[in-house]
């Protein structure tokens, strides 16, 4: 009998890690797409059946990281000879694309980058930051009609985006916010808000209260128990709760689309309008999309330890 638990529990375990295998396959399927795309020759982007094997070329980040315009006619030989060794790289690759004027003129891309850095980690910071504040103030003290302020607050968070993007484009073109850093980083913060302060009211309402009132009997006052005791205990749930609005940010797109135009635009509505001469290049957008994802990667990547002791903190209760 024993032996036949001990085969079955086998056997299942195997068909767990087999289907843990092929869901994560499926997961990393398009990040294969995109990671090849973005390597590709602008003739091997849309063959079919799709090219595994090919020679990498560096040619898309050219093109997303300068100014371009199709050439009408057979470039001159000198004109060729003149040309910086990555715009001949190009031309020799058949598309027939050169830079605009005499100078190398950056597209763009790194602006949009820059903005959604910016954008990003600032409204990250202030919800994480708010929301720590406004979650201990909720655990340790008692608020008259707490539930009900905690369901108002999650209540932000039940309207999708689109709901609420025309009433906020008005507003915002009201006072004049529109195409603002300040004006993503308020919007990106009140709706990050909510998520962080039910995550972090999760966490620190695990952490027992008898460590402040010790650190309170010590002689420390309320703010030195909350940034010297509390903090610290709560490191994990602050990193889990920072990996999460930073994605939320650093992806969100409708907002970005209808509040900015040029100056404060992020990457994400930048990014699609790659459609190059005539026809969409779509290397150069795998290339934007490539870069794009990195930041998050290394970002989740070095808080992983965090986060994966954040996901679980909190399962058994006292």
């Amino acid at each position: 009998m024993a032996a036949v638990q001990t085969s079955r529990q086998r056997l299942a375990n195997r068909l767990a890690i087999a289907a843990v295998i092929v869901v994560t396959l499926i997961f990393l399927a398009p990040i294969y797409w995109i990671g090849s795309t973005a390597f590709k020759p602008r003739a091997l982007a849309t063959t079919v059946p799709p090219t595994v094997l090919f020679q990498p070329e560096i040619t898309p980040f050219i093109k997303l990281f300068t100014k371009r315009v199709q050439l009408t006619r057979p470039v001159e030989e000198e004109v060729y000879e003149a040309a910086p060794w990555w715009e001949r790289r190009i031309y020799d690759g058949g598309e027939r694309v050169l830079r605009v004027g005499d100078s190398v003129q950056l597209s763009g891309y790194p602006d949009r980058f820059k903005n959604s850095l910016i954008v990003a980690v600032t409204s990250t910071l202030l919800a994480v930051s708010m929301g720590t504040l406004t979650a201990y103030g909720f655990s340790r003290f008692r608020v008259p009609g707490e539930q009900d302020w905690l369901f108002f607050i999650l209540s932000t968070r039940m309207l999708p985006p689109v709901v609420v993007a025309i009433p906020m484009f008005l507003m915002y073109r009201a006072v004049g916010m529109t195409d603002t850093h300040i004006g993503l980083i308020i919007l990106y913060t009140a709706f990050n808000l909510s998520f962080s302060v039910w995550l972090m009211k999760g966490f620190i309402d695990e952490i027992p209260k008898e460590y402040e009132e010790a650190a309170l009997v010590d002689g420390y006052t309320r703010m030195q128990a909350f940034f010297k005791i509390v903090l610290p205990e709560a490191t994990t749930g602050i990193a889990a709760t920072a990996v999460f609005c930073f994605i939320t940010a650093w992806n969100e797109y409708a907002f970005a689309l209808m509040l900015t135009n040029r100056d404060a635009q992020t990457a994400p509505p930048f990014i699609p309008a790659q459609v190059g001469s005539g026809l969409t290049d779509w290397t150069a957008i795998a290339a934007g999309t490539f870069l794009f994802l990195l930041p998050v990667a290394i970002f989740t990547f070095l808080l992983r330890n965090h986060l994966l002791r954040g996901m679980s903190f909190g399962a058994i209760r006292k």
